[in-house]
């Protein structure tokens, strides 16, 4: 089913679902929210246009597999967890925080890595099934 109201809202509604992903992304280092909702957010932002406008133009759009950020999100979580023990003889998942604020973003700490890392995983898990499933259908 081709609907020029879905075709037209998905192209609006694409880039302010990413960027609110992002913002619950960030939000979620300090406060409730982080990786797993903001990635939800971005595969739905992706989903819905791939409903709107063929998965053949998501795929384009997107320019990469959605199972490569599996391993690049594992990575990064994984060497967020352990940076803590390597760099400052921690335990595992202690929180490590830079002391300046950065402007925009506020304090960095391994915390927000960690989140980068589940939100690239679970935007690459739930794209890829739902991609997949796509395909056979």
């Amino acid at each position: 089913m081709k609907s020029i109201i879905l075709t037209t809202v998905s192209k609006t509604l694409l880039p302010l679902l990413l960027l609110f992903s992002v913002f619950v992304l960030l939000r979620g280092h300090y406060l409730p929210g982080g990786g797993f909702i903001a990635g939800l957010i971005a595969s739905i932002a992706f989903i819905l246009h791939s409903f709107a406008n063929g998965l053949k133009k998501t795929r384009h759009l997107l320019r990469i597999h959605p199972g490569f950020l599996i391993p690049v999100g594992l990575a990064l979580a994984i060497g967020s967890a352990i940076a803590p023990m390597i760099f400052q003889d921690l335990p595992v998942m202690t929180g490590l925080w830079y002391h300046n604020e950065i402007p925009v973003i506020g304090k960095i700490g391994s915390a927000l890595f960690f989140d980068s890392g589940v939100y690239l995983v679970v935007i690459g898990v739930s794209l890829t099934i739902i991609f997949t499933i796509s395909e056979k259908a």
